[in-house]
């Protein structure tokens, strides 16, 4: 709303007494250039530049923008600048409190501003997902005829929360979470601005990465906390906000873990180690330690889907599935929600059933060709398709499976080189019990001959002809699979 005589001297007493108010409203930029992060939106001829008259003149006017971002990326701030910087009437609402009634009252000052003075106004309207379609759809008018330019700010996606009408009107700006050099000058910067902290502290490395860590991005939540540890060192009587000074008015502690250093791998290790063991709990910590520091999800997801197939594998074939949807789910929604996800797929490998046999059948087929035992394609095998290749006996002799009798055709399918290798040695673990004994079952048919009903033992040796004693049957659950089923 617009300020009345109240607001307004509240205003006028903050900017005397300027103490009084947050830190990161004092810290907040007085223009563009002293905006952090965002250099994609700050160009020259930007849609932000332009709001705040740099170019805006002209039949090309300043475009309505819908400011899409985390918390604390700075929609607000942005906002705020354009108000002191632009010669336009600033008019602020928020969706929270704001309706239908509060917009038109808006729109019908706005035209009546334009009419009288010729002035134009922008009209500020934070958390815009919270309004409802019909109070969306009020707005339409005065976008699409610039009765008022629009800068609505919004945390969630805006294809889903704002109504199709309203973007195809506007300009959609992605702000991009702060990068810790954005939020260290930050905060280096209120440390020492006469607006901020004005030099009274100081701010010792450790204690500045400790800010950095529980940010997460968040420029506000930076400043929060350094008010806070600032404000517990003044009235301790101390100019230096330490670590512990930190510590206890935050009321959280520092996470040991270097991201570049010996903890990133040791912690990442101990998590994946702790899942291969199936101690759940173990992993749980470990991957809390992780987020806690600030380690970026997407590198915990990429881990967890390695180990759902070099762990658990075909003991179950789901965990594969599980890791990649977490991989996909934290690459959409980051923190704090990822955690959610994360410590979800954590807790479902470590309780999976374990095997690394498709892991070191891999390891050995790849140690085979490495070392030559390749050899060539089996005629019958070969392209067929192309003209000239029945002469060459290509496909000649080969029997397509899908015309048999259980779909299993008794033919050679691997090299000379290799033929009769058994690269895969399935565990009784999980659901590898299952497919241990169909491919048992399968080997048995591809080599003509008649499946055997129990087997016992595990062979040691690398290769068996394909007429001896299967390896790898032991007890266990029997299965007849389309493709193995009994004569």
């Amino acid at each position: 709303m617009e300020p009345d005589l109240f607001t307004a001297a509240a205003e006028e007493r903050q900017e005397r007494e300027p103490a009084g108010r947050p830190l990161a409203v004092r810290m907040r930029p007085r223009s563009l250039d002293e905006v952090l992060g965002q250099r994609h939106l700050l160009g020259p001829g930007s849609p932000l530049r332009r709001l705040v008259g740099e170019g805006g003149g002209g039949p090309a006017g300043p475009a309505s923008v819908i400011l899409w971002g985390p918390p604390g990326t700075g929609k607000t701030t942005l906002a705020h600048v354009v108000s002191r910087a632009t010669d336009r009437r600033f008019v602020e609402l928020s969706a929270i409190t704001a309706g239908v009634k509060e917009v038109r009252a808006v729109i019908d000052g706005a035209r009546r501003s334009a009419g009288a003075y010729g002035k134009d106004t922008v009209l500020f309207l934070d958390e815009i997902h919270r309004f409802s379609k019909a109070q969306q759809d009020s707005l339409l008018p005065a976008v699409e005829n610039r009765w008022v330019t629009l800068i609505a700010a919004t945390t969630e996606n805006p294809y889903f929360s704002v109504i199709s009408p309203l973007l195809s009107r506007s300009l959609l700006l992605t702000l991009e979470p702060l990068t810790e050099d954005d939020l260290r000058g930050l905060l280096r910067r209120a440390v020492g601005d006469e607006r901020g902290l004005g030099g009274l502290v100081t701010l010792p490395d450790d204690a500045e990465e400790h800010l950095l860590r529980i940010a997460g991005g968040d420029a506000r939540r930076a400043l929060t906390a350094l008010e806070a540890g600032a404000g517990a060192a003044l009235d301790a009587g101390e100019s230096s906000v330490t670590l512990e000074r930190l510590e206890q008015a935050v009321d959280r502690a520092a996470v040991r873990y270097d991201r570049d250093g010996d903890q990133h791998y040791d912690v990442a290790s101990a998590l994946i180690k702790s899942i291969r063991g199936s101690d759940v709990d173990a992993a749980l910590h470990y991957l809390a330690r992780m987020i806690e520091a600030g380690e970026d999800p997407r590198f915990i997801a990429r881990r967890l889907m390695i180990s759902a197939s070099e762990d658990i594998g075909m003991a179950e074939p789901t965990a594969l599935s599980t890791a990649v949807a977490a991989a996909q789910a934290v690459a959409l929604i980051g923190y704090p929600e990822a955690r959610i996800i994360l410590g979800q797929a954590v807790v479902a490998l470590a309780l999976a059933p374990k095997s690394n046999a498709a892991y070191l059948a891999i390891d050995a087929a790849l140690a085979d060709v490495r070392a030559g035992a390749a050899g060539p394609v089996p005629p019958h095998l070969r392209d067929a398709h192309y003209k000239g290749a029945a002469k060459l006996g290509h496909g000649s002799t080969y029997q397509y499976p899908h015309d048999l009798p259980g779909g299993i055709a008794a033919q050679q399918y691997a090299p000379d080189a290799v033929h009769g290798k058994r690269y895969y040695r399935p565990t009784r673990y999980g659901a590898e019990a299952r497919y241990a004994e169909v491919a048992e079952r399968v080997r048995e048919r591809l080599s003509g001959r008649r499946p055997r009903p129990e087997r016992t033992g595990r062979g040691e040796g690398e290769t068996a002809a394909p007429d001896t004693a299967a390896e790898g049957a032991g007890s266990g659950p029997r299965q007849v699979e389309a493709g193995a089923d009994e004569d």
